[in-house]
């Protein structure tokens, strides 16, 4: 993924308005960002832990969601399997939930996938941060197999989003 600006993730917005994009906490070390190892730009905002954001890069330009995330359950170490990577967690996968694009957002509509709690899949996938015991399981395909799937996962959640 390139790096993106401060300002360029704000405008990529897709499913909230300009001033909640606006007023939303993006991340201060973007500079930092391991660019070259992500497919999407992925946080949980730490002044509101129950909202989440995603950036990815489509049709070369940024399209970016606001997410809404359940509380934690305390004591929940039930292993369940993010949709985008398919890495296995012991409770460290939530439903994030997107309002839709336009007027089926502000009827209330919306859609849910189970995702990492700290949205690097990017980083799972290339083996570049463990999951911890059974995170990742055994298969055939290349790590480029592997990107091309969340990539095309991402994608696929971003398009149910805008449709």
């Amino acid at each position: 993924m390139k790096p993106l600006t401060e300002q360029e993730i704000r405008a990529a917005f897709v499913n909230c308005t300009k001033g909640e994009a606006k007023r939303l906490s993006v991340p201060r070390d973007l500079a930092d960002r391991p660019w070259e190892d992500l497919d999407y730009l992925g946080w949980r905002d730490p002044q509101a832990p129950d909202r989440a954001y995603l950036v990815i890069e489509l049709d070369g330009r940024p399209r970016a969601l606001a997410l809404r995330c359940p509380s934690s359950v305390s004591g929940q170490q039930r292993r369940s399997m993010c949709s985008m990577c398919l890495t296995t967690h012991g409770g460290n996968v939530s439903l994030m939930v997107a309002p839709k694009a336009g007027k089926p957002g502000k009827q209330g509509n919306s859609v849910g996938a189970y995702l990492c709690d700290d949205l690097a899949c990017s980083l799972y996938v290339r083996g570049k941060k463990d999951a911890g015991a059974g995170g990742r399981l055994h298969e055939t395909l290349t790590v480029a197999e592997k990107i091309e799937r969340t990539v095309a996962n991402v994608a696929a959640f971003v398009a149910k989003v805008t449709a």
